[in-house]
């Protein structure tokens, strides 16, 4: 059985290595769709939907409204501290790839039920382009 909820937040990134616009700071509407697949505990539920927001929701708030930085764009980070401006350091680029991965990776380790057995993450950059993978746990 499966389940999804539908997550959405505005954040802002760039991306250094990039040829095109992305070197820009720049920002996106982004949406995600997690799934979890499991059996259905005894009331029938593979999770309560309240739980999947609770679980996920807060790694979501952290992103919202912020600046998504590498950890090695020095030049970036000491501006956002200047202005007191909202960002998270991260080790990757800030790719809808990276996302989906980063995402799972938190998913993962947020203490599901056991009875959750493989966690879909589809993260929407704009209105049709989207990342997306899976994990079995």
């Amino acid at each position: 059985m499966k389940i999804a909820k539908e997550f959405r937040w505005e954040m802002g990134h760039r991306l250094p290595f990039h040829n095109g616009k992305c070197i820009n700071l720049h920002g996106h509407s982004y949406k995600m769709m997690v799934e979890l697949s499991g059996e259905p505990d005894n009331n029938g539920m593979v999770l309560d939907y309240y739980d999947v927001k609770n679980i996920i929701g807060p790694l979501v708030e952290q992103l919202d409204h912020s600046f998504l930085v590498k950890s090695s764009d020095e030049k970036l980070i000491r501006l956002l501290k200047e202005m007191d401006s909202k960002y998270v350091v991260v080790p990757f680029d800030s790719t809808a790839e990276n996302l989906v991965l980063y995402f799972l990776d938190k998913i993962r380790s947020a203490g599901l039920p056991q009875n959750i057995n493989r966690i879909r993450v589809k993260v929407f950059e704009t209105e049709n382009t989207y990342a997306e993978d899976e994990v079995k746990i």
